[in-house]
Order: C-alpha cells, then structure tokens, then sequence
C-alpha cells in the first residue's frame, strides 16, 4: 500500500490593527529578541495566541464581540492559572 503524506494547509489571514496593537507586536517580538536571540514574528505571536484560545476551548458560543471574547479568554485564563 502506498504511503500517504499528509499536506499541510496554510491559508494567508489579512487584518486591519491600529497603531496600538502594531507597537504591542512589535515590542513583544522585540523582547523576545533580546531575551532569547529570537525575534518572534507577527504570524509565531498570532500562532501562538490562537492556539492558546484553541487549547483552552474558546468557543464562538454566546461572544458577540471581541470584548466578549476578550473577557471569555481572561476568564479560561484565570482557571488555567489556578490549576497550576
């Protein structure tokens, strides 16, 4: 039987952020830099942000806006935290 390669899918995800959230990404990937020798980029930070929502089971229920989601994603973090 042949041996089937799994093929992984990336899809480009463009976004609009202020000024704010930009300066937020660049000072956390330039933190990384200078602590660890590796500048994270903006698609490691919003990598690993996703997957820390996937990992907590954020789901789309009942959130009808990023503030939602923002206090949903608080909320999953403080059980986390409290776990440890």
């Amino acid at each position: 039987m042949a041996k089937v390669e799994r093929q992984i899918m990336a899809h480009r995800v463009i976004t609009m952020l202020g000024r704010e959230e930009i300066d937020f990404l660049d000072k956390l990937g330039k933190d990384a830099l200078f602590s660890t020798g590796h500048k994270l980029s903006y698609n490691e930070i919003l990598r690993g942000l996703i997957d820390f929502a996937m990992e907590a089971g954020i789901s789309g229920d009942n959130i009808d806006s990023p503030r939602t989601l923002k206090l949903k994603l608080k909320e999953q973090a403080s059980r986390i935290e409290g776990h440890n």
